[in-house]
């Protein structure tokens, strides 16, 4: 049982971290801070957080735990916030989609206090933002990977594990490195590739027109550039080295096509359009039998 929870962003993915703990009864109060006091004060109406904090120094006072749900850029300035006032029973942790940067950031700014941070990312979220986007069972059957530091210790891991699992989620442990090699070409080049492919066609003369015609391919193709910019700039720049290797295979992979599509190398293109397409059944295979798998418990 959590007595305090303090949360610093508490839009979507603290919000549904929010109200999935109170749901779930695993926490007595939880208070919230950040930047913009009308969405705190917003999030308090629509019941996610208790309490509003004053300051940094009251949001992590008498805390178990503190979670960091601000845009990864900020986590830097939000340690440092905090570093004085971290008492030694309180573990703090992210909820940042690149991890390499942060952990340099809380190395910086906690200093001898590094072992009470412990970096998470929950594989999860919306298109939507703000705390009015939180949903109370947005981490059900989804991921979080815990990328623990050597200082951290086991019983510090557990209580985020255990915060997470409360929210229906499962844990998964990766290095930083490895983490953000993965996700740079499964979630961080993805989100690039559908900003890119919408803001070159609404930069077109006639982009109203295309517009009138897209339908469900494209809706679906482009749905995660509804999501934040200011958010995913942060996670582009963070993750600069491996989202670059990324995109650069990419490239290469769309000269193929372009060169196969020109020499009008039918068999070519089907090769790769079938081969993409056996993948991603087997990936949407996988997919299903490990959400039923969480359905009806086992192993």
């Amino acid at each position: 049982m959590l007595k305090k929870v303090a949360i610093f962003g508490v839009g979507l993915i603290g919000g549904s971290f929010a109200l999935a703990l109170t749901r779930a009864g695993r926490v007595d109060h939880i208070v919230g801070f950040g930047r913009t006091p009308g969405v705190l004060l917003r999030a308090q109406a629509l019941g996610i957080i208790d309490t509003i904090a004053a300051s940094a120094e009251d949001a992590v006072r008498d805390a178990d735990l503190v979670l960091i749900a601000a845009p990864v850029a900020q986590t830097g300035a939000i340690l440092r916030s905090i570093q004085p006032y971290l008492q030694a029973g309180t573990v703090v942790t992210d909820a940042g989609s690149t991890k390499g940067d942060v952990v340099a950031a809380a190395r910086a700014a906690l200093g001898d206090k590094i072992g009470q941070f412990i970096p998470g990312h929950p594989i999860a979220g919306r298109e939507q933002n703000g705390p009015e986007a939180a949903i109370v069972d947005l981490y059900v059957g989804k991921k979080v990977v815990l990328t623990a530091l050597p200082e951290n210790s086991a019983a510090d891991i557990e209580r985020v594990a255990q915060a997470w699992q409360a929210c229906g989620a499962m844990i998964h442990r990766l290095s930083a490195a490895d983490h953000d090699r993965i996700f740079a070409a499964v979630s961080h080049l993805p989100h690039l590739l559908s900003y890119a492919l919408v803001d070159d066609i609404a930069r077109k003369p006639h982009a109203d027109l295309l517009f009138q015609y897209a339908a469900s391919g494209f809706r679906d193709f482009t749905r995660i550039a509804g999501s934040s910019p200011e958010m995913w700039r942060d996670i582009s720049l963070a993750n600069q080295p491996a989202l670059l290797a990324e995109l650069d295979s990419y490239l290469d992979q769309l000269q193929g096509l372009r060169s196969m599509l020109a020499e009008r190398d039918g068999a070519g293109l089907e090769a790769i359009y079938s081969n993409a397409q056996q993948a991603r059944h087997n990936w949407i295979s996988a997919i299903e039998a490990a959400e039923l798998q969480v359905k009806r418990g086992g192993d």
